[in-house]
């Protein structure tokens, strides 16, 4: 009895799953056009969630990364760096891998609104003369390169590589929800080959498997969390279906078509998808997209958003796709976002370049309605409906 008591106890604390809850907030969008600001900013930028996805040319130590596509992101939870603790509200952020924070080295006015790591004030931080350089709009986020432990949940990550701002110029960052990223990709796009947070994790034992998992919740009463080590099944109903990974940068996956009421609306010939926490909406080329904005009559208004009428939710038709001869159909509730008085087309195009293929974004339009499991040992992305 005794051993079998020991083996049960083993057994436990080798399924122990870090769970850490995210917190909805208003978008950086919703800041602009509350402030009477998102024209303007719009006159002088040109978001377009395709530039994320796309190498850049790397110079010496400085990468460059989009952060334009964080417009639209609700979603974020708190992180400690340091000891004593610092803390952060960050993106989590399946669509990169570097982590940064704006920091004391930093006295752009985004970076005085924002909390700042205190390099002085942690008694294990370590410098490097690395830098980093993170290009958004007409203006960059420029930084060192530093070493500390990072509390993520319950999880104590030693020795993890991290940014610190030293300028964060323009407008984008001054009203950002956010005060940083913790990017979740694969360690192949990180910016100065700097070892991602969980890579960090995983090569240290803090978690049982290698994976995580991600709930988000439309219900603020049931919160959302990000999950490092192990899957919790009362988050979803059914069975997980695991899609491969078909190119280990991003987390993405083959989408075999997208259909309305049996009709294929787009990703004729199969096509390629991202699955990214990062992205608020789901997002796709502009003329599939446009389509799709006629299918369910959204037309935009003079801030660009697709508006549709609230009344047509009961009647719209579910959006399929088709991953792995599994589909996902995406009910106009999904799709159709309600804001205020007003319901908004969570879907939005972005230029391509055509020599690439047919490319979409499965946002948080996308994950809220299946929980997703991001699974490194077997390079494959688990999707069940969510409770």
């Amino acid at each position: 009895m005794k051993w079998l008591l020991l083996l049960g106890l083993l057994a436990l604390s080798e399924c122990i799953i870090h769970k850490v809850p995210l917190v909805r907030k208003k978008s950086l969008r919703k800041n602009l056009i509350e402030k009477g600001l998102l024209q303007d900013y719009l006159k002088t930028h040109t978001p377009n969630l395709a530039t994320k996805y796309f190498p850049k040319e790397t110079f010496a130590s400085v990468s460059t990364e989009s952060l334009e596509n964080y417009l639209d992101t609700e979603y974020f939870g708190t992180i400690s760096i340091g000891t004593p603790p610092q803390e952060f509200t960050v993106i989590f952020d399946t669509g990169s891998s570097n982590l940064w924070v704006p920091s004391t080295y930093c006295s752009s006015l985004a970076c005085i609104l924002h909390k700042r790591f205190n390099p002085d004030d942690s008694s294990t931080f370590q410098a490097t003369s690395e830098t980093l350089s993170i290009t958004y709009g007409t203006g960059s986020m420029t930084g060192i390169l530093g070493y500390d432990t990072v509390k993520v949940g319950s999880i104590e990550d030693t020795n993890q590589i991290f940014g610190l701002s030293k300028t964060e110029p323009g407008l984008f960052l001054l009203v950002a929800p956010f005060d940083g990223i913790l990017g979740l990709a694969y360690p192949s796009i990180s910016a100065s080959d700097a070892t991602p947070v969980f890579d960090n994790m995983w090569n240290q034992g803090l978690v049982s498997q290698d994976l995580f998992s991600v709930y988000l919740s439309s219900d603020e009463q049931k919160g959302s969390l990000v999950m490092f080590g192990g899957i919790d099944s009362s988050y979803y109903t059914g069975s997980l279906n695991w899609v491969p990974v078909s190119h280990e940068g991003y987390w993405q996956i083959t989408v075999d078509s997208i259909t309305m009421d049996g009709e294929t609306i787009a990703c004729a010939d199969s096509c390629q998808a991202v699955v990214d926490t990062g992205t608020s909406l789901l997002a796709g080329p502009t003329s599939a997209i446009s389509n799709i904005q006629s299918y369910i009559g959204a037309s935009k208004n003079l801030l660009g958003e697709n508006i549709i009428s609230c009344s047509a939710i009961d009647s719209l038709p579910d959006i399929v796709f088709t991953i792995n001869n599994v589909q996902y159909p995406l009910p106009a509730s999904a799709y159709i976002l309600k804001e205020d008085d007003d319901c908004i087309s969570g879907f939005e195009g972005m230029n391509l370049d055509t020599s690439y293929g047919e490319l979409w974004i499965l946002g948080d339009v996308f994950i809220r309605q299946y929980f997703t499991v991001f699974d490194r040992a077997n390079n494959q992305v688990g999707l069940a409906a969510a409770v």
